[in-house]
């Protein structure tokens, strides 16, 4: 079997694979991003790319249209090649260009990598909280006294009597690869030298002896592991200032947009190596643009301090997720051992520290983790509310007494995926939406004012709540298709709507949602309200009883919180009760880097978040199916939307 070069338009990036390779493998080694929210199973219809030249094997699909077939379009995971192909990559199958939320909140365009500048505090009035200093790895120069025919004790116990001397507590221990040289490296500038030094099992380990002072060159990263996409800052760690900030796509996308469609794919042949060096080179892409633009040396970063939900920390660290997904869904590890940086082939001095934050289950991770301790809830008095807006939907409720958790398994939808014309928050993407009275007058604003390719997740709330208000819909959410407008119409799949027409979209064709959309949104809001409602039911109070509800993630910040209320996904509260932090698995994973308090407490919280399995739940059943109208059946929960609608 021959090898086939896979040439994609109009990037120019090419691949070469194996003969009867997919279209999609081909992609991902050519690093070009396509949706692909089934993991290659030919079922979400995202991955339609053009055959322009070239023999392409392809399977009957429902999922394109004769006319789409006429112009030789094909499902990339259910193609293959048989010699040398070019591929066009239509716009609104290319996943690039999106929103990535960093730490600070801001709201950034990126091709590649994006930028952002840290900041002392939020607009919204939260105050990241504050602890000690002590990162994850220190260093510390030394000047030893040389040896004497009266002094003559081994270097190695020299080097360690030095630095008990400094005050690091025993047992100290080094290794054999910094013992090896170690006679040379204390010589080499008259006794003069920096230890790297980290607390691991109890005992101060000695990571890296250098010659001379380098103890201002002391870097260390922090990293959220998103699902769809990765955030990293470059931090000083002796100053804790941040020299850099930078996010990108995570890799693994190619291999499925949600954890479950990963989980399954690392179940086939390679399937969890290919998984673990996608992340691993996603982050070391990170890396490298981080050193570039602060001017370091990836030598110098000791200490690499991880947040991310449970699946994509066992992908990362190469562990088994096979029991993630199946009851009674027991992960390998919620709490691991830091790893050295070349156990996991990553790009920074060899030694480096690399610490995954605690997680609590297997849908509730290190990332939820790092979100409590970002925004505190877990010190303060009354009880508050942490909702991370995404897939799983992880909500946290509790005080300096006692944290419960959950996971909402709120699905995609947010997300874009599993929708008619749902994208990520790429250029083109709808985001904003309004809609006059009775649908006929309807302005949709869109990612960086491009012609709309398709809706992201904050455009779908927008536009259901818009939709709701205007009559277009009805409180179980059926599309009214009598309007005297052209926008409500049968289409192909039943009842859609159109946000905007084929002249003025990017892709030829209307941006619609459709009937079937609507019902994955009311489920996907459901799901994440009615977990919030059993929490609060569970716990013997009520959403008045909150004193915040702090909104984390990417999505999370892009959120108009009264579209939220309207359709019933988030409680009907005083807008000032609504608190976003920003990307607060970052911030939390950078006070883990910078602190062994933020450490401990992380630590602390993870032991302390009990977590509760609704899936099988009577209580959360009946509130599910409640929630499954505009905004609920009970419309007495949403006094504010009552009154709208009575206005």
């Amino acid at each position: 079997m021959g090898e086939c070069r896979v040439t994609f338009q109009p990037s120019g990036r090419q691949a070469t694979v194996p003969e009867g390779a997919d279209i999609l493998t081909a992609a991902i080694a050519a690093d070009v991003p396509l949706y692909n929210s089934c993991a290659g199973e030919g079922v979400c219809g995202k991955c339609k790319v053009i055959v322009r030249g070239g023999h392409v094997a392809d399977e009957p699909t429902g999922e394109l249209t004769e006319d789409e077939v006429q112009q030789g379009f094909v499902l990339a995971c259910r193609s293959t090649v048989g010699g040398d192909v070019e591929i066009e990559v239509p716009a609104d199958s290319h996943a690039e260009w999106e929103q990535i939320l960093t730490d600070d909140g801001s709201s950034r365009r990126v091709t590649d990598f994006t930028d952002a500048a840290a900041k002392e505090g939020r607009a919204d009035g939260h105050v990241p909280r504050e602890f000690a200093h002590f990162p994850l790895t220190s260093k510390v120069c030394l000047q030893l006294n040389p040896p004497t025919l009266d002094d003559n004790m081994s270097d190695l116990a020299r080097l360690e009597h030095a630095i008990r001397r400094h005050g690091a507590e025993p047992p100290i221990w080094t290794g054999l690869g910094q013992t090896r040289s170690l006679g040379r490296t204390l010589r080499e500038r008259d006794w003069m030298i920096t230890v790297t030094l980290t607390q691991r099992d109890g005992a101060t380990e000695v990571l890296r002896v250098e010659p001379g002072d380098t103890s201002e060159r002391a870097y260390g990263v922090a990293v959220d592991i998103g699902t769809t996409t990765v955030a990293a800052s470059l931090v000083d760690l002796t100053t804790g200032e941040t020299l850099a900030t930078k996010a990108t796509h995570n890799r693994q996308t190619g291999y499925g947009e949600d954890v479950i469609s990963r989980i399954i794919h690392s179940e086939r042949g390679n399937g969890q190596a290919d998984l673990q060096a996608a992340v691993v080179t996603t982050v070391n892409d990170l890396l490298g643009a981080l050193v570039a633009e602060a001017g370091v040396d990836l030598d110098d970063i000791t200490a690499v301090s991880a947040a991310g939900n449970t699946t994509m920390t066992h992908l990362l660290l190469g562990m088994d997720c096979y029991h993630l997904r199946r009851d009674p869904y027991v992960p390998t590890a919620t709490s691991v051992p830091a790893a050295d940086a070349t156990e996991l082939d990553i790009r920074s001095h060899p030694r480096a520290l690399v610490a995954c934050l605690p997680g609590v289950s297997s849908y509730v991770g290190g990332d939820i983790t790092a979100g409590v301790v970002a925004s505190g809830i877990d010190e303060a008095e009354k009880p508050s509310m942490l909702i991370d807006l995404g897939t799983n939907g992880e909500i946290v409720l509790g005080n300096q007494d006692w944290l419960v958790c959950c996971s909402a398994s709120a699905g995609p939808a947010f997300e874009g995926s599993g929708m008619r014309c749902g994208i990520r928050a790429t250029q083109g993407a709808v985001q904003r939406v309004s809609v006059g009275a009775d649908g006929g007058d309807v302005t949709a604003a869109t990612v960086g004012d491009a012609p709309a390719i398709g809706i992201c997740g904050s455009g779908y709330i927008d536009a259901l709540a818009e939709m709701f208000r205007a009559g277009v819909i009805d409180r179980q959410g059926a599309i009214d298709i009598g309007l005297d407008t052209p926008r409500t119409r049968e289409g192909e799949a039943g009842a859609e709507f159109v946000v905007a027409w084929a002249e003025e979209s990017g892709t030829d064709a209307d941006i619609v949602i459709a009937q079937s959309d609507i019902e994955n949104l009311i489920r996907s809001k459901g799901a994440v309200y009615s977990a919030a409602k059993v929490l609060v039911d569970t716990m013997s109070l009520t959403f008045d009883d909150l004193d915040a509800v702090y909104i984390g993630g990417g999505f999370g910040n892009y959120l108009d919180i009264d579209a939220a209320i309207w359709i019933g996904l988030l409680p009907d509260l005083p807008s000032g009760r609504f608190r976003f932090i920003g990307n607060c698995s970052l911030t939390g994973a950078k006070a883990a880097l910078l602190s062994a308090e933020a450490r401990e407490k992380a630590r602390d919280i993870a032991d302390r978040m009990t977590n509760m399995e609704f899936s099988s739940e009577p209580a959360y059943m009946g509130e599910f199916i409640g929630s499954l109208f505009i905004p609920h059946t009970d419309i007495g929960l949403f006094p504010t939307v009552k009154h709208g609608m009575s206005a």
